[in-house]
């Protein structure tokens, strides 16, 4: 299984920014947790993290021609107003798409509770930490290997 995993912007910082909300973890850290779990399980995880929005539009539309079966996003403060990405998403029609984010976003500031992405997705995750993203993969495999 081939899996892109996108973030977006200030999630390099992880470890960096506010630590209370996104925990002492850096980002680093988060990309050997999710290359662990891909080599255990034989899969094939491609890390991809920009702050451009344009970069992450490319990098989505690639996905449309390299065989990728499955993406999970955090487009960080993109969620909330980018629909350019949502509409690349939107075009990945035959990929499975979670969204991804680490902290409660249901319970921040009012801006942070709407995602103009989701929509594009086929599942949201939010407030389970780093761990969000092993669990997207997970659900992945689960809507591929049915």
């Amino acid at each position: 299984m081939k899996i892109l995993v996108v973030n977006g912007p200030n999630l390099n910082f992880l470890g960096i920014r506010e630590k209370a909300i996104y925990g002492n973890q850096d980002y680093d850290y988060l990309c050997n947790m999710i290359k662990e779990k891909a080599d255990s399980e034989k899969d094939e995880v491609i890390l991809f993290q920009s702050n451009h929005e344009g970069a992450i539009i490319d990098r989505l539309q690639e996905a449309y021609f390299d065989g990728t079966d499955g993406i999970v996003i955090n487009p960080g403060a993109y969620t909330h107003y980018s629909y350019a990405i949502h509409d690349a998403l939107k075009s990945l029609e035959n990929i499975t798409k979670v969204e991804v984010h680490i902290s409660d976003i249901s319970s921040r500031e009012e801006f942070r509770k709407v995602s103009v992405t989701a929509p594009a997705c086929d599942k949201q995750i939010y407030g389970h930490g780093l761990d969000g993203y092993l669990e997207a993969i997970d659900f992945i495999k689960e809507i591929k290997l049915k």
